[in-house]
């Protein structure tokens, strides 16, 4: 296991030990296992690997186990949302998120759409979602298209303008 993944997963698994049973400590440490072996391209394929080793889970476990653990997928598999050497970099998730997937901003009333390369929208949208504007009702992911809904039309033209300055 490479050594900041060891860290990554010690730090998710052991972060609230008493608030987590023996057998999710073990899904978790078996889900962080695998990624960390080889690419996982989706949550079905991971739940197939898992039961391999012996752990069942249902998709909403497996769902809820990626997020707590904050891995998201990428064009190269499940990874951490946030690794040790993003953390320590001078950019802003968001930042770094939209310097790396973000291809094209279109405005539409009280929407922006956010287009990405193939796998790239989850990963932009959970880190707009991570920023908790005030302005943006929510966001869906699809595979390359990420949608950012917003309360208003000039609340959307302030998302607008936020983007457009992450950018330079």
């Amino acid at each position: 296991m490479c050594p900041l993944m060891y860290y990554y997963a010690v730090g998710c698994i052991f972060k609230h030990p008493r608030n987590m049973g023996v057998q999710k400590r073990f899904r978790h440490g078996q889900i962080l296992k695998l990624l960390n072996g080889q690419a996982v391209a989706s949550q079905d394929e991971l739940r197939r690997r898992l039961g391999h080793l012996g752990v069942r889970v249902t998709q909403a476990t497996l769902s809820r186990d990626l997020r707590e653990l904050r891995l998201v997928k990428t064009s190269a598999g499940y990874r951490p949302l946030m690794t040790a050497a993003e953390e320590s970099s001078p950019l802003p998730t968001l930042a770094r998120a939209l310097k790396d997937f973000l291809l094209d901003i279109r405005p539409a009333q009280n929407m922006l759409i956010l287009k990405t390369p193939p796998s790239g929208a989850q990963p932009l949208a959970a880190a707009v979602d991570s920023e908790h504007w005030k302005e943006v009702a929510g966001t869906l992911a699809g595979d390359d298209t990420v949608l950012v809904i917003c309360s208003s039309r000039s609340a959307c033209n302030t998302v607008h303008k936020r983007v457009e300055e992450m950018l330079r």
